[in-house]
């Protein structure tokens, strides 16, 4: 380290210092939820400040914007959606915040359920049964599907490189990285699935959330409310789900953290099923909590179904 003597000297022979390097300016980041969120960090690093509007354990469904949304939109340069209907609410916020940012939709490219189709999860759509709430054509929770959260992130890492250029090679390199660690987890997931008696690979949700989980992984989900949580179950959903889940002899029911429990816990007791442990759908858990990023959410999960599906008669 100079002392006081040496820097007089180096002044007095007319020589300039060199300057202490300035912190590289991150590139400011909406993400329109806390697992998108989740998505950008592991891929922006130290390159990005990211900011989710919806929050852990936070409902995307019935989401009211906060001026502060309106401020961060109005700041990012990137602002990134899950898409397919998801955030009804963000256009409105977009045009009050004179929202200048590239959006992108992190579901490009990805094959979308169809919202009022029977994708063996336990609607009774073929007997006409819909839904109220109308999220479009399309169920948004794409990101149950760990082949579905890599498409996610190459989108988001493509999207980073084009707002921020120099940082494309740390995008690339991060992106292969957490890629891989989504293609181990896939294979956890199948692997915690196989260990699960085939006959109890059914089980009860508080809303439609998990049909790209039951499609991808092999576990029948029944739910009394739509891809939604705006519109509530009616009496008629709610009987229908218990009638079922008696016929079926499903072993488990879950909660979810961005829903009112006593619906399941009425099921639960008409229904005879046991309660499971609590599912992360929409949201993450706090950082600390059991799913504080996207990986913990869905290791948590798959183990929370674990356990409960392989416990055994209800």
């Amino acid at each position: 380290m100079l002392n006081r003597r040496h820097l007089l000297a180096g002044l007095a022979a007319g020589f300039s210092l060199p300057l202490p390097a300035f912190a590289q300016e991150t590139v400011p980041v909406v993400a329109s939820f806390s697992i998108l969120a989740d998505f950008v960090r592991e891929v922006g690093g130290g390159r990005v400040s990211v900011t989710a509007l919806v929050g852990p354990d936070g409902d995307a469904h019935v989401y009211s914007p906060t001026p502060a949304d309106a401020k961060a939109v109005a700041a990012a340069k990137l602002i990134l959606v899950n898409g397919l209907n998801f955030e009804g609410w963000l256009p409105r916020l977009m045009r009050s915040a004179a929202a200048k940012g590239t959006v992108v939709t992190a579901t490009k490219g990805i094959t979308p359920l169809e919202a009022d189709e029977d994708h063996d999860h336990g609607h009774d759509h073929k007997h006409g049964h819909k839904h109220a709430h109308d999220h479009g054509d399309h169920d948004p929770h794409a990101w149950q599907d760990v082949g579905n959260a890599k498409i996610y992130v190459a989108n988001i890492r493509d999207a980073l490189i084009a707002a921020d250029p120099a940082g494309k090679e740390a995008y690339t390199a991060n992106a292969e990285v957490y890629l891989a660690r989504l293609t181990t987890l896939d294979g956890e997931i199948k692997a915690a699935v196989a260990r699960i008696p085939e006959a109890r690979r059914k089980a009860i949700t508080s809303h439609d959330a998990l049909a790209y989980f039951a499609k991808a992984y092999g576990i029948a989900f029944l739910a009394p409310q739509g891809v939604s949580t705006e519109a509530e179950a009616s009496a008629r959903d709610v009987a229908r789900i218990i009638r079922m889940a008696k016929a079926d002899k499903v072993p488990a029911v879950f909660m979810e953290n961005i829903t009112n429990p006593r619906l399941i816990e009425q099921i639960a007791r008409e229904s005879g099923a046991r309660i499971g442990g609590r599912l992360y759908s929409d949201a993450l858990s706090a950082q600390g909590g059991p799913a504080g990023t996207y990986i913990a959410m869905m290791k948590h999960n798959i183990s929370e179904i674990e356990k409960a599906l392989s416990a055994g008669p209800a």
